[in-house]
Formats: structure tokens, C-alpha cells, sequence
């Protein structure tokens, strides 16, 4: 059964208005909702986007945002959880719910993730997600926890470091890697605030496959040479995954069709 979709103007509250949360603050702006997004740079990420300057560690006040107000957190966790503990506190009692994008990092080793998959972190790294994910899930107000894959888009992914040169396969590229396109991943985020949905889902598009098959497929596309293999040890971490995930579940629960079900779609359409 699909979660009660909210069809009135709502206030929207972007934590980090980055990548992916600037699309987001546009779609729900253009639906005629009250965007209040964050950054660090206080630039406005669309039209008709209400942008406040955010830089942490610092002072937090959302005294000015209306109780009721749907949150996007959108703040990465890198090095401790800190910022989560201190976004949570200011918020207080504050939100009617809050979606907090995390990463399928989560699922460490684990090679076949769908929505029944619990996290099994194993770097530190992964661990502070966790952590982030469980101080948003003891919240008390409804959460959702949406984990992408590789986000990629304009600007961003292997069709950008491949062109570059940067690109290097782990060992003979057999490993599997998911990704979702960013414009797919705002539309669910967009989605899932106005939703009552809950819980904590993957988020991938409908095609898993090896680096070594995209990777050929990006040199025929853009005519570049194929990327060289280097030892996995090497890579950075979030580069040494080898996992298939099925993003299904939340795309039925939310009633979103993907635009680039994937990376023959998205890549071609990503190119700048």
C-alpha cells in the first residue's frame, strides 16, 4: 500500500543544498511548495527558493522556519556525526518529518542489497553513517532514510574521469557497481517529503553492472581510451565496492518511474 501523498503547499526545509539538494529545492519550488534551503555559500540553488547560509561548525537557528516543516538532510558524514547530533537539536520537536539521504555504503561487503538488507558497516567511514541514520531514526517525528548509489549526473561520474584520464579500474573491472542518476534521486527526494512514507530503502536505478562494462561503454561513447587497472588496495574506499543493489521497493512505494533506468540512458544525457 502507497503512503498518504500530500497534495497542499508545504514548507520545505533543505539541509545542504548541494548536488543533489538544489534539484530537489527546484522541483518542489516549481510544485508550488516554500523551499527553504541551506548552503554554505548562501547562493539561491533555484527560482523561488528561500536560501539561508549555513557553514558548520557554527551557530545553528531555524527560530525563523514554521513548525510542520518537512526536512531534507542532505549533510554528508565524513568524520564524526557531530553535525546531525547538532542539525537534530536545533530542530528539536520542530519537523512533521525529515528524510535524511545516506549512502548505500551502509551495506559494507554485502554483494545483494534490496530493501530487506539491514546495514553491515565495516570502515569508519561507513560506521559514522550508521550512526547518522540511527540519530535520525530515534527522532521524534516520522524519518526516512534514503540510501543512494554512485550518484551521477552533469559534471559528476565515470563519463567525467574517464575523459579526464582519472579513471582506473579495481583489478580487471569485474566488480559490480549501482549507481542512480541525480535528477532521479531529487525526484524521489522530492517525493518521499511530501509522502508519509518510512522506514530506511535503497535507492539504485534497474541496471547493476561491472566497471568494466561501463567503463567500455563510456570509451566507445566518448571516444577516449580504455582506463588502465590498478590494485583495489588503492582505490578509495567507496571505489572498492562490489555490489549489486535493487532500488525497486522505493520507486513502487512512492509511485516514481525513473527517467534514466540506466547508464545508457543517464550517461548520454549527462554529457556536458
Amino acid at each position: 500500500m502507497r503512503p498518504t501523498v500530500i497534495d497542499r503547499p508545504e514548507t520545505i526545509l533543505i539541509l545542504g543544498c548541494g548536488y543533489t539538494g538544489c534539484r530537489v529545492a527546484g522541483i518542489l519550488a516549481a510544485a508550488g511548495h516554500r523551499v527553504i534551503a541551506t548552503n554554505r555559500s548562501g547562493r539561491t540553488p533555484a527560482p523561488g527558493v528561500e536560501v539561508h547560509r549555513l557553514e558548520l561548525p557554527g551557530p545553528i537557528d531555524f527560530s525563523r522556519v514554521p513548525d510542520g516543516v518537512r526536512v531534507l538532510h542532505s549533510i554528508p558524514t565524513v568524520e564524526s556525526t557531530e553535525y546531525t547530533h547538532s542539525l537534530l537539536a536545533a530542530l528539536g520537536r520542530l519537523p512533521a518529518r525529515l528524510v535524511y539521504l545516506s549512502t548505500t555504503g551502509v551495506y559494507g561487503a554485502v554483494r545483494d542489497v534490496d530493501e530487506h538488507t539491514a546495514p553491515h558497516p565495516q570502515s569508519v567511514r561507513e560506521q559514522l553513517r550508521v550512526a547518522a541514520e540511527q540519530a535520525v531514526l530515534a527522532a521524534p517525528y516520522p524519518t526516512l532514510i534514503l540510501r543512494p548509489a554512485a550518484i551521477y549526473g552533469p559534471g559528476r561520474g565515470i563519463h567525467v574521469s574517464m575523459r579526464t584520464g582519472k579513471f582506473r579500474l579495481a583489478g580487471q573491472g569485474a566488480n559490480f557497481v549501482s549507481r542512480i542518476h541525480v535528477d532521479d534521486l531529487a525526484a524521489i527526494s522530492a517525493a518521499a517529503l511530501v509522502s508519509e512514507a518510512t522506514g530506511a530503502y535503497p535507492v539504485a536505478d534497474e541496471h547493476p553492472c561491472t566497471s568494466l562494462e561501463i567503463a567500455g561503454y563510456c570509451a566507445e561513447l566518448l571516444r577516449t581510451p580504455m582506463p588502465v587497472s590498478t590494485r583495489t588496495e588503492s582505490l578509495h574506499e567507496t571505489r572498492r565496492a562490489d555490489r549489486r543493489v535493487d532500488g525497486r521497493a522505493i520507486c513502487r512505494l512512492l509511485g516514481v518511474s525513473l527517467r534514466y533506468p540506466s547508464y545508457r540512458e543517464g550517461i548520454p544525457a549527462s554529457r556536458e
